[in-house]
């Protein structure tokens, strides 16, 4: 992953967790510290929010967040059509691993906490379609093994919320012998972060899906709109 998209996708991550105070983002150079890259990795990083309608700028006073970003959820996928006996996940793997410097950002965790990484494949009415690599703290998650894997990990919580993004992929030669398709097949690369209420992450990952759809209600907002048509304008 590109550091902009993982920076913009740690900031919709915050964002929904509420952390920054009065609906206001640290400043571009306080940014660029934090994650240890250039203005111009933010600036691209905060175009793709501001792009989506999650931010907006005031000039000389700062970058702002929208209060109705909740409100353009995810309403249908093309694997909650099925029912949960339709789905069965086979796991490829699972081992405790030390986090990366990315992990460590997006879980807050430190460079000695450990966490479960795994990978498996869904199979839906007998047709492998997805392949699943994941990545969940082993703080909230002491123990795991393969048949929780191969159940499923939102069992193990009641309140929960998601934040998704996707872009499109061609499979690679190694991930075609596991989704038994040709190498180069296009696909959908979905990311996920999986949200508690208190705004503790408990999951990250990310899977390739073959021959996926999905569908978003998203109310029409008036004042991006017209923004947008002042912008084009001038």
């Amino acid at each position: 992953m590109k550091k902009r998209e993982f920076i913009a996708q740690d900031l919709i991550s915050k964002i929904y967790q509420q952390q920054f105070p009065n609906n206001k983002l640290p400043t571009q150079r306080d940014l660029a510290d934090e994650y240890g890259v250039s203005r111009y990795t933010i600036q691209e990083a905060l175009k793709r929010l501001s792009d989506i309608g999650i931010i907006y700028t005031v000039q000389g006073d700062g970058i702002y967040i929208k209060e109705n970003i909740r409100s353009n959820p995810l309403i249908y996928n093309s694997m909650t059509e099925n029912s949960y006996e339709d789905i069965i996940s086979k796991t490829i793997y699972l081992k405790k691993v030390s986090p990366s410097l990315d992990i460590q950002k997006t879980f807050g965790l430190k460079e000695d906490n450990l966490v479960w990484e795994f990978q498996r494949i869904r199979i839906v009415k007998y047709q492998i379609t997805q392949l699943e690599n994941s990545v969940l703290p082993c703080n909230i998650f002491p123990m795991l093994s393969e048949e929780d894997i191969e159940g499923s990990i939102q069992n193990y919580v009641q309140k929960r919320n998601y934040i998704t993004n996707y872009k499109s992929t061609f499979i690679s030669k190694d991930q075609s012998k596991l989704l038994n398709c040709k190498k180069g097949s296009p696909a959908m690369e979905i990311t996920n972060r999986g949200i508690l209420n208190d705004g503790t992450i408990y999951q990250y990952s990310k899977i390739l899906a073959l021959n996926y759809n999905c569908t978003y209600i998203i109310p029409f907002n008036k004042e991006n709109y017209e923004q947008r048509q002042k912008s084009k304008r001038y």
